[in-house]
């Protein structure tokens, strides 16, 4: 169902240690019970597309919300708060799942939620929900990953004290069903490393569907962007919320 009225505001909620985290929400107007999805923003940082997301969930009936993870980093316009984040080595992976996780509870806790919740990232986001469901297995009932990088590490050099396993290697934690969304063009992943994914997915018999796109590449959704491909995109959307559907209905 498309709900064309909603409410969309800037909200707080208490993320990891206890900080305050400034987050983008909207909710379909209506007496509910509407599912959940917290939006996990690309590298690029919590921008004006990622509120588009955010509202794009709430219009197709979903309460949406879209936490700023660069925030510890000071106020300032996206690129130049992402800038600093990406100088400092990028947000501990520990921090993010502890975010999102909060996130979560911040969207089940609300009186109109049906109790489920999902989690969506983009780009390193996909890469950050990936992580969130598989190290939170308890706060998502549903995972989709939009062209996730690192997911598979080749090199060990990308390894860090941030960033100490690659996601790939939690998998076995996994609960939650998987969509995945892929470009054929992308090189991170690459259509290597998306088999690879695949085939760890099938080896531990998780739930999970993967669609890839050929002639599109990385970012293939994002419509200010040269790399956006509308009909991907348009099939890609409808997959999202055709899977979303499925595994968050009360």
């Amino acid at each position: 169902m498309r709900y064309e009225g909603q409410i969309a505001e800037t909200v707080a909620y208490r993320g990891d240690g206890g900080d305050l985290i400034e987050a983008y929400a909207a909710r379909p107007l209506g007496a509910g019970p509407f599912p959940g999805m917290v939006i996990i923003h690309h590298m690029p940082g919590w921008d004006d597309w990622t509120k588009e997301v955010v509202r794009k969930f709430a219009h197709n009936g979903i309460a949406a919300i879209g936490p700023h993870l660069f925030s510890r980093y000071g106020a300032g316009s996206p690129d130049d708060i992402a800038a600093r984040a990406r100088a400092d080595g990028g947000v501990p992976d520990d921090q993010v799942v502890a975010d999102a996780a909060a996130a979560a509870a911040w969207l089940r806790n609300h009186p109109l939620a049906n109790g489920k919740v999902g989690v969506i990232g983009f780009c390193s986001g996909g890469r950050h929900a990936w992580l969130a469901a598989c190290r939170a297995p308890d706060a998502f009932d549903a995972l989709v990953d939009c062209w996730g990088g690192n997911v598979i590490v080749d090199d060990p050099a990308h390894l860090n004290p941030k960033r100490p396993v690659a996601p790939i290697d939690y998998t076995e934690s996994l609960r939650a069903p998987l969509l995945g969304l892929f470009g054929n063009e992308d090189r991170n992943p690459s259509p290597d490393q998306v088999n690879r994914t695949e085939a760890v997915l099938k080896q531990l018999g998780k739930s999970y569907e993967f669609h890839r796109y050929d002639n599109a590449g990385h970012g293939f959704f994002a419509v200010t962007r040269p790399n956006y491909r509308v009909e991907a995109a348009n099939d890609g959307w409808q997959k999202v919320f055709a899977f979303l559907a499925r595994t968050l209905s009360a």
